[in-house]
Parts: C-alpha cells; sequence; structure tokens
C-alpha cells in the first residue's frame, strides 16, 4: 500500500513538475522579430528594456525593409515585423499581418552623410546639393534601401543622372553604405539619419533641401499567425510607448 501511494506521489510531483516547466517554457519562448535596417541602431538600445518589459527574450533579426517584406511573403515564420509603413500597409491588405495591431513607429529624414573631419560642402539650397553631388568623388547608397528609387530619381530631376552614374558604389546595406565613408572608400553616403547617426567617423551633412526633401515612415505589427499575440502587442507598445521616444530620437527617428 505504502509503495503504490509513494508511486502515485511520484507520479503527481513529476506532472507538477511537467506543468510548471511548461508555463516556464511559455512564458520565456522568444518573440521572433523582424526589423528594418534603418531602425536596427533603435532596437539595438531598447532590446534589454523591452525585453524586460515583456517577459520574453526578444529574437531580433536586421534586413532591408524589401527583404523582409519578401522573406514575409514568402512564408517565413515570425511574431512583429518594424518595417516602412507602406509594406506594413500592403502586408495587412495581403492577410500576412493583423491590421489591429498596426502602430507608428516614426520617420527618419533622408540626408547625406559624410567622413568627419573633412570640409563639409553647403547643401541647403538645391543649387548647393546640386554642386556638391558634382564635385564630390564618390557617392554609396543602399542597393536594395527604400529610399534607392528616390534617390535616382533625384539625380534625373537634377539633370545629373548620366553625369554622377560612374561614381556611384551601390553597397549591399545601410551599414556598409555608412561604414565605407567612415573608412574613406566613398565621398557621400544617401541614406536615411537612423543609417547615418550610429556609425562613428560620419557627420550628417545634413537633409535634402527644399523640393527634395524626404523622409520614410516606420511601423510595427505583429503577425497574423503569431501564437502569441499578447506578447508580439506587449512588445510593440515598448517600442511606441513614451519611454522609447528618446531613443529612438537619439538614433534618428523622429515621432512627428
Amino acid at each position: 500500500m505504502y509503495t503504490r501511494l509513494l508511486f502515485f506521489a511520484l507520479i503527481a510531483s513529476l506532472a507538477g513538475t511537467l506543468c510548471l516547466a511548461a508555463a516556464f517554457a511559455a512564458e520565456t519562448s522568444p518573440v521572433h522579430i523582424l526589423v528594418s535596417n534603418g531602425l536596427k541602431a533603435s532596437m539595438e538600445d531598447l532590446q534589454t528594456s523591452c525585453q524586460a518589459s515583456v517577459g520574453h527574450p526578444l529574437d531580433i533579426r536586421y534586413n532591408s525593409t524589401a527583404s523582409v517584406k519578401k522573406g514575409i511573403e514568402a512564408g517565413e515564420r515570425f511574431d512583429v515585423t518594424m518595417i516602412t509603413t507602406e509594406a506594413i500597409e500592403d502586408l495587412v491588405k495581403q492577410g500576412k499581418l493583423a491590421g489591429d495591431t498596426k502602430m507608428s513607429l516614426g520617420r527618419s529624414e533622408l540626408g547625406i552623410g559624410i567622413k568627419s573631419g573633412v570640409p563639409k560642402p553647403d547643401i541647403k539650397t538645391v543649387d548647393g546639393l546640386k554642386k556638391a553631388l558634382r564635385e564630390v568623388k564618390s557617392i554609396t547608397y543602399p542597393q536594395d534601401g527604400a529610399s534607392r528609387g528616390y534617390i535616382e530619381k533625384m539625380f534625373e530631376r537634377l539633370g545629373i543622372a548620366a553625369e554622377v552614374k560612374p561614381k556611384i558604389i551601390l553597397a549591399p546595406g545601410s551599414g556598409p553604405a555608412t561604414q565605407s565613408v567612415a573608412d574613406g572608400k566613398a565621398g557621400f553616403v544617401i541614406t536615411l539619419f537612423s543609417e547615418i547617426l550610429p556609425v562613428k567617423g560620419v557627420d550628417v551633412l545634413g537633409a535634402l533641401p527644399g523640393e527634395f526633401q524626404s523622409d520614410i515612415k516606420f511601423s510595427a505589427a505583429a503577425s497574423a499567425a503569431t501564437s502569441d499575440k499578447q506578447a508580439a502587442k506587449a512588445v510593440i507598445a515598448c517600442v511606441t510607448g513614451s519611454k522609447a521616444t528618446p531613443v529612438l530620437k537619439a538614433k534618428g527617428i523622429d515621432r512627428k
């Protein structure tokens, strides 16, 4: 009799342990997040505080918005994405994202970065921008960046597309593009402020002037297929909350 009671007690104890382990695993399972390179520096700074707030580790993967969107459309599994607002809205229409979770993150201006310590041309006017682009030895920007099409149309509108084409260096991402300026391999990088500010050795020369002023807006949303919508929404609440605002601003993302 005693042996049977002991056996059942052990079974009950084991079952309880397994339930606790399952509950713990559920609470600590990672939230998988796909993030645009334009938000990389911000999310690297916010990751620790958001993990503490959400109660889950954050598995964050960075890429261009175009690559992230392509992966989502191909069926890549994830819980939350943070990419351009335009891409978010298209994925909501496709049923890939839960529209009721969409939240605005902010915007980043398109501008020019230049190596720290070198003479800085004046690009506050369209004529100044045109002159600077003609005189610089090389220009780089991300080959698959959300702003590439806009940049190349700007060259055409300025009437210098053929002139600058030989000195354009397309980079495999915003990080390598900006780093090439820091390393002295390119004269200008044209990309978002949020992709220029985090790189040491590169200064923001300025925003594009006048009619060429432009920005990219970012939003966040949960996957329509996430298995933990509550955790996904908690991540979005963390990055869109007031405590995240100064971090985003310091990294070139403006809430306005």
